[in-house]
């Protein structure tokens, strides 16, 4: 059903791969010769892409492999029963009985995550007083920079309305900070767009964009300073341990300010240099920088806002209303990374121990190829990822290829879950057993966690799909609960009820599923989270890919939550079965 697609692909990957990664500008999808350009805010900081990245171009990528006549092909001791491949003495494939998935040696890649853009306009409505107080929050999670944290001095002087943050300035000078989940950011160009609904009385109000955030008594700002006269001044400072030192002198930007008026900050931080401006958000952006000053006291933390009322202001409350909070373009100090040599293939057909010819002459004709495989496929749904649409076949002239979201938001600014891979290239799909299903317009460009998986070996690699449930083992099924026992191929490793399951034999391309405990209510779900293992990352710890709430979509980075087999996170501890498919 989707193999014409599918050839379309891979010839327009074959020709591109080689040269610079899978990921790169969008430009690349119509040119696959284009030089990758990193994305960049309007006049702004360039921000490194997520990308798989090859060596440089050489004659070895267009000299066929030539492998020896005999293969060998010796099966391994242990369970489950594997077949190493070998020529000359060297592994040329490794085979698991039982399942379809090969991993043959190839091109060393690297496969590099970074952060991702996104925009904050708040279309949501927190608290939800439906809950508890202490389950509560108030400003939520933002779309793919991670969860909003509140600090000070009330829970209730946040709230969210559809398209404004809020934060309610109750008494005088007590610092209210709402900072976002991403310890790691360091260079950034970042805005806020707010206005008070006062001009303060007695003392001045201020609001400030936050960045290089370590905590409340440490981090740097861009502070617009809002006085009793109408007058608006900006000033850039640090706080250490609670002293705070101004960078650079304050300057005036406007007076006879009403009230109401929105103001836009805008910081970008490049290294050590620190530039800022602000301005009336119905004017245009100054082309100038207002400041532009080095300093390198806090080389990473988080982004965030900062409200205050200065002791002394008589006309309490006011409110400060943010209608927009926009990261055009980031990196992380240390982007999570992994490299291999290890291609995973797919057979059309499981393979049940007896090495045939036929078998034999698919391994020979994968040796060398550097068409797009599992974990090419998968990474091809990160941010920054370029948009591709299939050529032929079902989903013709729609996208099968490209960044990809998690699920649509529900009014506290959760997101879905739902989003199968069909739905992601908006169309219905009738599956092999005739059950059909349709579209969601509003799930279009988003794959939860299973669905992501679906795509990337159902879509892409040809493996059969259930409509739902299934248990046949003979398809992938729709959910990750039913996956943990019905998902085609073999079960590597499972926990013991107790302590995770140490997956000795875990390769690249493995399904690694678990029980999360991410909020379902049903006592006898015991998994409800999957991702696709990807390899050692620089740290040597084993890194997976999976689609996830927090981040708006898949990823193998370590926002809300390390995606990591190991140490105390909680897909490490929570790791519950292991699937070769």
């Amino acid at each position: 059903m989707v193999h014409a697609s599918r050839r379309s692909l891979l010839a327009a990957f074959a020709a591109s791969v080689p040269l610079s990664g899978l990921i790169g500008a969008t430009a690349r999808a119509a040119d696959p010769a284009a030089p990758v350009e990193p994305f960049a805010a309007s006049n702004g900081l360039a921000s490194a892409l997520s990308s798989v990245t090859l060596p440089p171009l050489d004659a070895s990528y267009f000299t066929p492999v030539t492998l020896g006549t005999p293969l060998t092909a010796t099966v391994l001791p242990g369970t489950p029963a594997r077949t190493e491949v070998t020529s000359g003495g060297t592994r040329v494939a490794l085979l698991t009985h039982g399942a379809r998935t090969v991993v043959l040696p190839g091109p060393q890649r690297t496969f590099t995550e970074n952060k991702r853009p996104f925009v904050d306009d708040f279309q949501r409505t927190l608290p939800d007083l439906s809950l508890p107080a202490e389950s509560r929050q108030y400003w939520g999670t933002s779309p793919g920079g991670g969860s909003w944290s509140t600090l000070g001095p009330v829970d209730t002087d946040y709230s969210v309305v559809p398209g404004a943050g809020i934060i309610t300035l109750t008494s005088d000078y007590a610092s209210r900070h709402a900072s976002l989940h991403d310890d790691e950011t360091t260079d950034v160009d970042v805005r806020s767009v707010a206005g008070f609904d006062k001009v303060p009385t007695g003392q001045a109000c201020s609001y400030a964009l936050s960045f290089g955030y370590q905590d409340t008594h440490n981090n740097y700002r861009a502070r617009l300073s809002f006085l009793t006269s109408g007058a608006v001044e900006l000033r850039v400072e640090k706080e250490v341990a609670d002293t705070v030192t101004q960078l650079v002198s304050a300057q005036t930007l406007a007076t006879g300010v009403s009230a109401g008026t929105y103001w836009t900050i805008r910081v970008r931080r490049e290294g050590f240099r620190i530039r800022a401006k602000a301005w009336p958000s119905g004017s245009a952006e100054p082309s100038a920088w207002a400041v532009d000053v080095s300093d390198s006291t806090f080389p990473k933390g988080r982004v965030g806002l900062r409200a205050l009322a200065n002791s002394g202001c008589t006309n309490l409350p006011i409110k400060l209303t943010v209608s927009r909070f926009e990261v055009d373009a980031a990196n992380w100090e240390v982007p999570p990374s992994v490299t291999h040599g290890d291609w995973v293939r797919v057979l059309p057909q499981p393979f049940d121990g007896t090495w045939t010819d036929e078998v034999e002459q698919t391994i020979r004709g994968w040796a060398g190829s550097t068409a797009p495989d599992v974990l090419a496929y998968a990474a091809m749904f990160l941010g920054g990822a370029p948009a591709v649409t299939a050529g032929a076949g079902p989903a013709q002239g729609k996208q099968v290829l490209g960044r990809s979201g998690y699920g649509y938001l529900d009014p506290q600014g959760y997101r879905y879950e739902g989003a199968d891979f069909h739905e992601y290239m908006g169309i219905g799909w009738t599956f092999d057993d005739g059950a059909y299903t349709g579209p969601s317009s509003k799930q279009v460009g988003n794959l939860d966690c299973s669905g992501y998986t679906r795509m990337v070996y159902g879509y892409h690699m040809g493996v059969p799909l259930a409509a739902d449930q299934d248990t046949s083992g003979l398809r992938i099924p729709r959910k990750s609960r039913d996956m943990v026992d019905h998902a085609p191929g073999v079960r590597i490793d499972r926990t013991d009820g107790t302590n995770p399951p140490t997956a000795a034999l875990l390769q690249p391309g493995d399904l690694v599923l678990f029980n999360a405990d991410s909020g379902d209510d049903n006592p006898t779900v015991t998994v409800d989270h999957v991702g696709i293992y990807l390899g050692p990352d620089a740290a040597g710890k084993r890194r997976f890919l999976s689609s996830r709430k927090t981040v708006d979509g898949p990823t193998m980075g370590d926002l809300g939550g390390a995606s990591l087999l190991d140490g105390t996170g909680t897909y490490a501890t929570k790791l519950h079965t292991v699937n070769r498919i």
